[in-house]
């Protein structure tokens, strides 16, 4: 069969079922006379007649017959098929893989998350949890959630939060053994919980603001994690000081369990943001999960 030969065949079997080339001609978005003549030449390449032409009907033949009753169902399976395909296209679906915080995965986008997977049973997430700075091209991630300030300019970015700080916090237990600090500086000397970058492998130094006035204050302690939350615990049980998203401990701070020190030196700044290449098309599981994530004030 040549590759001409399906869009006949399709072409006869459109004839066969309407008898008639004027309605199968206007079916098909061509002239008659082209729709004829293609006719005409399936017959000849076939040596058989498939259709009886009268200057009223149009009727298949025996063998006319017995082709249409082959073809048309197979030909209805196709276009089933297609359609099939058209729907998952644009029905959510596959695995979206994200990569993020600890804190981001817990405050901001677990809970804007999860009903989309009750709503959506074909989509899958995959949440990859860390501190690094990750180059979601070469890892093969569909996106990534960063501080809006840290975002790549040739990443396409959504805010996906408000703005948040970071606070300094500790025990009462903590303070009864060591004195409140007052400026940034005072924090040399104290026991504090340390956050180990993966990206870059140092210490997190401690950032602060007033007035325009910007610090960094590399502190030292007896534990260091890698992620925020567990650092919450270990000022809970006093073992220091810790440097944390202030929306982790509110409640506790409110509560009485931990005292907030520093405040008039944490500054807000831009929330988190989703971000992937501006250079690939969205699927319509990454337009779902854009549209449940974005920050809508």
């Amino acid at each position: 069969m040549q590759r001409g030969d399906m869009k006949d065949l399709l072409w006869f079997v459109a004839v066969a079922r309407e008898r008639s080339f004027t309605k199968a001609a206007a079916e098909l978005g061509t002239s008659q006379s082209t729709l004829s003549h293609t006719i005409k030449e399936l017959e000849a390449r076939l040596g058989v007649r498939l259709l009886t032409r009268t200057t009223r009907s149009v009727a298949p033949t025996e063998a006319g017959e017995r082709l249409y009753q082959s073809l048309a169902p197979r030909f209805e399976e196709i276009e089933a098929d297609l359609a099939g395909l058209v729907a998952f296209r644009d029905k959510p679906s596959g695995t979206v893989r994200i990569t993020l915080s600890d804190h981001a995965l817990q405050t901001t986008v677990w809970p804007k998350l999860e009903p989309v997977l009750r709503n959506y049973p074909d989509l899958s997430i995959e949440l990859y949890s860390d501190n690094g700075m990750r180059n979601i091209v070469e890892e093969r991630f569909d996106a990534g959630v960063r501080l809006g300030e840290s975002v790549d300019r040739d990443m396409i970015a959504v805010r996906i939060g408000p703005d948040w700080r970071l606070v300094a916090v500790a025990s009462p237990e903590y303070f009864s053994r060591r004195p409140a600090p007052r400026t940034p500086q005072d924090l040399v000397g104290h026991d504090c919980i340390c956050l180990r970058q993966a990206t870059f492998g140092g210490l997190y130094a401690w950032e602060f603001e007033k007035k325009g006035r910007e610090l960094r204050v590399r502190v030292e302690g007896q534990l260091t994690f890698n992620t925020t939350i567990p650092m919450v615990d270990a000022a809970l049980s006093g073992y220091g000081m810790c440097y944390v998203p202030e929306n982790l401990v509110s409640h506790h701070i409110a509560e009485g369990r931990l005292r907030l020190v520093l405040d008039d030196w944490s500054l807000p700044f831009p929330g988190y943001h989703l971000y992937y290449p501006s250079r690939r098309q969205l699927s319509a599981a990454m337009v779902v999960i854009v549209e449940a994530m974005r920050h809508r004030s």
